[in-house]
């Protein structure tokens, strides 16, 4: 028998699933369409953002009160972690290179130095740790917990908001940390107001729009497993 001639069967060529190849051709191109919705709504809330801080606030001490809170709260409840903090993030970034965006039409790197600079620093952080527990709660209850949503908003104005910006007031105005304390109180029923509004707005967005927050992990995992009857058919192709 000539060397070139092998003495082992031939294999059987493998059929491919007629399926798997337009599957795996559309994930780039939901990646891009994901991408792109990502920043369009993280632009959008930096918007709102603005909206919120132009709007005329009530003068009650050298820092004002304004919507900011709400908006800042909305934007983590809505978009969820990742999203909310790049949002107030962007929103933050354009007021420091000198876009008017900030309380009273403020720009620049001024507003970092006065009495609000504590709660500009503690947005981000407030935004991100809302959208964090608000991505925990079972994703079809989302759209009636209304207490739950509204309790995410005011834990991380506790936690972020209110330490933070008692710490900067004690800093920029030289007050002791009872003086700051005892400044920022005055914020404190309008915070647990506007918590409540961020709630019933969040449920409603989440009950228009159910996909609008971004899958975890174990439930992008869960997703992407086949159903049953595509495992029977693929078994019986094979």
């Amino acid at each position: 028998m000539p060397a070139s001639e092998s003495t082992s069967p031939a294999r059987p060529a493998t059929a491919q699933d007629p399926q798997s190849a337009p599957r795996a051709a559309s994930r780039p191109a939901r990646r891009r369409r994901g991408t792109a919705t990502d920043l369009a709504l993280i632009a959008t809330f930096a918007a709102l953002l603005a909206v919120c801080a132009i709007l005329p606030a009530i003068s009650v001490g050298p820092v004002p009160i304004t919507l900011q809170t709400l908006a800042v709260m909305l934007t983590g409840a809505v978009l969820g972690a990742r999203r909310g903090f790049l949002s107030v993030a962007l929103y933050l970034a354009l007021g420091a290179i000198g876009l008017p965006i900030f309380t009273g039409g403020a720009a620049g790197l001024a507003p970092f130095a006065g009495p609000s600079v504590g709660y500009l620093v503690a947005f981000p952080f407030a935004a991100a740790a809302t959208g964090f527990i608000v991505e925990r709660l079972p994703r079809r209850r989302i759209a009636t917990s209304i207490p739950l949503v509204f309790l995410a908003g005011l834990a991380a104005s506790f936690i972020f908001i209110h330490p933070l910006g008692i710490l900067g007031m004690s800093w920029r105005l030289d007050l002791t940390l009872q003086q700051a304390f005892l400044a920022d109180l005055v914020f404190w029923p309008g915070d647990v107001i506007k918590n409540l509004l961020m709630a019933i707005i969040a449920t409603a967005v989440h009950r228009a729009f159910p996909s609008l927050l971004p899958l975890r992990a174990a439930q992008r995992t869960s997703s992407a497993a086949p159903l049953p009857g595509e495992t029977e058919s693929s078994a019986a192709r094979a």
